[in-house]
């Protein structure tokens, strides 16, 4: 088994992974969650979505949209949409996020993430004042997109995101 500062970052390919979803990245890793980390792993699709209060319509792009979350140390991989975000939730640029964005794959985007009271925050380098967030809500993980949107998902597997991650979180 693998710790997460063993395992390489990875990184979305160039135009996107296509319609197959590529292999988990953190499977083999053994390093529990950091202590504040909500435990958000698992495959996730939306099944609910709204913006300003009102639903959106049911053929908007994020009523389809899946994704699944790996986690281990602190150490988080978003992977859906064409896109692989392979983060350390420390709160920095340097160790955050740095790939691409999902409308285009090829524009650049860093990200800095963290943990702040059971919400896993993800703040663009050059886009002051947004901020994207994960929470679990129950059952459900909510994706606030800032201001666009807001999405309730439920789980549809776990096993590929928790095959070998402890769930406890460390007390460092």
């Amino acid at each position: 088994m693998s710790s997460v500062r063993e395992i390489p970052t990875a990184h979305t390919p160039p135009g996107g992974y296509g319609t197959e979803m590529p292999a988990p990245v953190l499977a083999d890793c053994t390093d529990p969650l950091v202590a504040g980390a909500p435990d958000l792993r698992g495959t996730w699709r939306v099944i609910d979505a709204e913006s300003d209060g009102a639903a959106l319509p049911d053929d908007h792009p994020v009523r389809s949209h899946f994704e699944r979350i790996e986690q281990a140390g602190d150490r988080v991989v978003v992977t859906g949409g064409g896109v692989v975000h392979d983060m350390v939730a420390d709160g920095t640029n340097e160790n955050g996020l740095d790939d691409v964005m999902v409308h285009d794959f090829t524009t650049p985007l860093v990200v800095a993430a963290s943990y702040e009271d059971g919400v896993l925050v993800m703040r663009p380098r050059d886009l002051p004042g947004v901020e994207v967030k994960r929470w679990l809500d129950g059952e459900h993980l909510m994706w606030s997109y800032h201001t666009l949107f807001t999405t309730r998902m439920e789980r549809i597997n776990e096993a590929d995101a928790r095959a070998s991650s402890p769930r406890e979180p460390s007390t460092t």
